[in-house]
């Protein structure tokens, strides 16, 4: 089997995920007010499906545009610890080829490209690339099919679906089986924690907060625990 078959294979099951997950950001987003173009605009440009919803929970606040900018960047800052983690492996393509891998960084791809690259080192840069491509193939594409399929269907899509539940899923799904160190369960609890302490400030800035100290906390573990190592 190709690597790119095996990455399309492996990618999958995200589509227990990224369809229910899609199409509840449609529905939301023209309940907001925004148009079906504009909605699958939104999936095709931003293609961060927890940076929208932080996006479009602010616009429906009126929260200024700064607080909506900054709140969508501050939620994809792991997109900068996801870059510089693959860098090792995919860092030496073609520029045509990071700029597509770039685009298609996300947390579906960037979890199962990790787990697949430790599991087999022994893979050649093509070989990788291939695969985080099949990994993308039914992860990002069907992000946009579901995004309109969610628009267009909109309020007649039964609440009793329950298609908020793909959102906690999602992400649990994806974090437990990355938590492999200390310095990465430290980071996840720390995160959770000031979140959740942190709930209470106005546009999110919780989530801010706890991705913040999520990252610091984990880099002091990282250090300790390297330290401890060497002695």
């Amino acid at each position: 089997m190709s690597s790119y078959a095996r990455g399309l294979r492996d990618g999958l099951p995200f589509l227990l995920m990224v369809l229910p997950f899609g199409m509840l950001f449609g529905v939301v987003a023209t309940e907001a007010g925004l148009s079906l173009i504009e909605t699958v605009s939104f999936s095709v440009v931003v293609i961060a499906g927890a940076a929208q919803f932080t996006a479009l929970s602010l616009m429906n606040e009126h929260a200024p545009t700064a607080v909506v900018l900054a709140s969508a960047l501050a939620v994809n800052l792991r997109m900068a610890m996801y870059s510089a983690s693959l860098t090792p492996h995919l860092g030496s393509t073609p520029l045509w080829q990071r700029a597509l891998i770039s685009y298609f960084l996300v947390d579906q791809t960037y979890a199962g490209s990790m787990l697949e690259f430790e599991k087999r080192p022994s893979l050649s840069l093509s070989e990788k690339t291939a695969y985080f491509f099949g990994l993308a193939t039914p992860v990002c594409p069907p992000w946009y099919l579901a995004t309109l399929l969610g628009a267009w269907l909109g309020a007649a899509i039964p609440t009793e679906l329950g298609l908020d539940f793909a959102v906690p899923i999602a992400f649990l799904a994806m974090i437990a089986p990355m938590l492999r160190t200390p310095a990465h369960k430290v980071a996840a609890v720390t995160a959770a924690c000031f979140a959740l302490g942190f709930a209470w400030l106005p546009y999110n800035f919780g989530l801010i907060v706890g991705g913040i100290s999520g990252m610091m906390a984990g880099a002091q573990a990282e250090q300790y625990f390297e330290s401890r190592r060497r002695t």
